[in-house]
């Protein structure tokens, strides 16, 4: 890995992913390009100086001179930040992905602000239900039948417009990209079946990706900011977290894998132990979950710790 060099023209670096270099391994004449995205992840736009004393020409020189790092294969660590391209130039805002921890099934666990998912049975009784009541932050990753869920909406966060405006529809997320260790864990609906859903292909750092849409996944992509969203309460408040203009909302459960509910093994390799929860010390592993949006490119890192009680 180096840096470009951009001390002149303007440099267009592109590689192909590990799953495009794959394919075109095979040699069969299944390759072909049909995706593609674009970064800039180390560019920081602030440092554009209108103000700049020596004229129009110097405004974005600081930008132009930024040392940009030559792309990299690994889908684990580059291009965090999608590029996006928009016919029209009139926009104040711009969507986003916001997590909703409004109520308390939708919470993250306050000692660390992270999702906790019990991955046995065990965990589930002996840690996440305290007295009988359900632990706010904490998911269901056996049973998947318990209230706690992740809940993400979309739309323009702000008050400047009235909420009550329809959000133009090319800033509309109609389908959500999933990645996930799939060491770990992987996406279900919520409810009282809990249904795991089938990765669209793991690559081979074994990141899972998940595919779902509006018009296919309804059971997870919601175009609807009225009513219930947890089909497991008979009554719900529906307190939101976008502030303005909405577009769709995305829930998903997080399925615990058959390692980490049979075995301590990963827990002893990748994570720890001792962390305490409801006076029950558990073994932990601290991962991520990131939800990719597919109209904008609009990435979020959901932290989740995923706990086994000792």
């Amino acid at each position: 890995m180096g840096f470009l060099d951009n001390s002149g023209d303007i440099i267009l670096d592109a590689v192909l992913t590990d799953t495009g270099r794959f394919r075109l391994a095979k040699g069969d004449g299944s390759f072909k390009i049909t995706k593609f995205s674009l970064g800039d992840d180390e560019i920081d736009y602030s440092q554009y100086d209108k103000n700049n004393a020596s004229g129009s020409a110097y405004y974005d020189l600081t930008i132009m001179q930024t040392p940009v790092l030559e792309a990299f294969t690994n889908n684990g660590s580059s291009m965090k930040s999608r590029l996006m391209s928009m016919a029209r130039n009139n926009l104040l805002y711009l969507p986003i992905i916001k997590l909703n921890t409004q109520s308390g099934e939708n919470k993250r666990y306050s000692d660390n602000n992270s999702f906790l998912v019990a991955v046995d049975q065990t965990t589930e009784t002996d840690v996440a239900l305290n007295g009988g009541a359900w632990t706010e932050g904490i998911l269901a990753g056996q049973t998947l039948t318990k209230g706690n869920f992740v809940l993400l909406e979309q739309g323009l966060d702000t008050t400047e417009i009235p909420d009550s405006v329809t959000i133009d529809s090319d800033l509309v997320e109609t389908q959500y990209i999933v990645e996930v260790d799939n060491r770990f864990a992987k996406i279900a609906t919520t409810g009282p079946t809990g249904k795991i859903a089938s990765p669209s292909y793991i690559d081979d750092d074994n990141i899972a990706s998940y595919y779902f849409s509006l018009s296919q996944n309804n059971e997870y992509v919601l175009d609807s900011w009225t009513g219930k969203i947890n089909p497991n309460k008979t009554t719900q408040t529906n307190v939101l977290g976008i502030r303005g203009p909405k577009g769709t909302r995305f829930k998903f459960m997080i399925a615990s894998s058959l390692d980490l509910a049979t075995s301590t093994y990963l827990f002893d390799t990748l994570g720890g132990s001792g962390f305490s929860v409801n006076s029950s010390d558990c073994y932990f592993i601290d991962s991520n979950i990131r939800i990719i949006g597919g109209t904008t490119g609009y990435t979020l890192d959901v932290p989740v710790r995923y706990i086994k009680k000792q």
